[in-house]
């Protein structure tokens, strides 16, 4: 559906509703004005019967179209739709002239919005035009656990790849929701989302790996204090970056052995292709960008693509490669065996200030704690147990544990739950390899 098409229809739903407020519905110039908008309606139904018009992160959309820029019509139109409690506005072919002019007289007489105004339309025979009722945020992260928000996520990533591939650009409106719910996680449970990063799904690798690099990309964000709106920013650059592997040849990126210089050659060349991609994106900032064709450059700018080593470029990448960094260590590659996250910390500690960025690493690292969530840990009673938690307590660090063996090693029907804090932390004396002990710890995370 053509962006002109579209915004036709904005203008002239706004232009009905500045209308009412001169003239009365009855009037010959706002019933021109509905026959006028139905006819654009009509000719965009011949594309698709059911069309969606509303707001994500208080940004117009309407279909597969983010309206960044803000004109004065798109403006009224977006505020019409928050104003009343709604999410978006779902228009369906057969919609008349009568019914957009009955449906905006509604607007202009009553203030009703939300589920009252679903079924005052109702009522009112308006069946072509059917609210989308915006639920509360509380509402919202009840009935969505980060464990589905993560699956969501792999959904996205896996609708966006699929454009990629077939030559079409993506629509970015499904990534923007679903990161926008992996930010509110990350910032209601801080621990939740990261735990969920050590799932593993080795024949889908390159989904995987786009979420939990958003995922720990967030946990790095959140460590450094950024606000929700950079946040969300950080989450979407990592969730697309690498984009760019897409137009790779699969060979090349399945590869199970070492690279030729040729082939290592095509790799290097992704960030700078997704950023291309990204940027053809609907509402895709520089910053966004700036992520997707820096996550390579390193701290000490050493990395690629060479030609942007001297440009500037957003703290966000550097936050991004310590996630693409950690999140590469703790992965089983035909090439690899993954490292427990406490030993990635250290791996991580190794690198800074040459790929990774010194002090951004210091806080991630102060955030995750000596026993990262997700880790195995053997307590001094010999039992085995899950790091589920980190946090402070009473002025001091602490860890919440979920039991899961008996000190002879027998896995416990139902594990059982535990905190140290203070000096109890010294109750753990090693980390276990869960690989080694055939041991699913994300198995213990709801």
């Amino acid at each position: 559906m053509q962006l002109d098409q579209l915004k036709k229809i904005i203008y002239g739903m706004s232009g009905v509703h500045k209308g009412l407020r001169l003239y009365p519905a009855a009037h010959p110039a706002i019933q021109q004005q509905a026959q006028n908008l139905a006819k654009d309606f009509l000719a965009a139904f011949q594309k698709k019967p059911r069309i969606r018009l509303g707001i994500l992160e208080d940004t117009l959309f309407f279909e597969k179209h983010m309206f960044v820029l803000s004109e004065p019509a798109i403006e009224e139109v977006r505020t019409l739709i928050a104003e009343r409690g709604l999410e978006g506005l779902e228009f369906e072919v057969g919609l008349s002239a009568q019914e957009i002019q009955r449906f905006f007289q509604i607007l202009h007489e009553s203030e009703v919005g939300g589920e009252a105004l679903a079924q005052l339309l109702t009522d009112q025979g308006i069946t072509h035009i059917q609210p989308v009722v915006l639920e509360t945020q509380e509402a919202d992260e009840r009935a969505e656990p980060p464990r589905k928000i993560y699956q969501r996520a792999l959904t996205v990533v896996s609708h966006i790849f699929n454009d990629v591939r077939m030559g079409r650009i993506p629509s970015t409106a499904e990534a923007i929701e679903v990161v926008g719910s992996m930010v509110r996680s990350t910032l209601s449970e801080p621990h939740a989302l990261l735990a969920l990063s050590l799932l593993k799904d080795y024949d889908n690798y390159t989904f995987t790996h786009s979420v939990n690099v958003s995922v720990i990309a967030l946990a790095v964000g959140h460590a450094c204090g950024l606000s929700e709106e950079k946040m969300r920013t950080l989450g979407l650059g990592a969730l697309l970056h690498d984009i760019g592997k897409l137009i790779i040849n699969k060979d090349i990126i399945n590869k199970p052995g070492r690279l030729t210089e040729a082939e290592y050659e095509e790799i290097k060349k992704h960030p700078a292709s997704g950023s291309v991609i990204a940027g053809q994106m609907e509402g895709i900032s520089e910053e966004v960008v700036d992520i997707i064709l820096g996550h390579h450059l390193n701290y000490d700018r050493s990395g690629y693509p060479a030609d942007a080593r001297g440009r500037k470029i957003s703290q966000l990448a550097d936050m991004a490669t310590i996630a693409d960094t950690y999140d590469a260590m703790t992965t089983l590659r035909s090439y690899q065996r993954p490292v427990t996250p406490r030993m990635a910390v250290k791996n991580l500690m190794d690198l800074s200030g040459t790929t990774l960025h010194p002090i951004l690493l210091q806080k991630l690292v102060d955030y995750l704690g000596p026993y990262p969530v997700g880790s195995l840990v053997r307590l001094d009673s010999n039992e085995l147990a899950v790091v589920t938690k980190v946090g402070d307590r009473q002025g001091g660090n602490s860890v919440d544990l979920k039991i899961i063996t008996t000190s002879e090693g027998k896995k416990l029907p139902q594990p059982t739950l535990a905190t140290l804090s203070g000096a109890d932390l010294a109750r753990i004396i090693a980390e276990v390899d869960p690989v080694g002990r055939n041991i699913e710890v994300t198995e213990y995370f709801d």
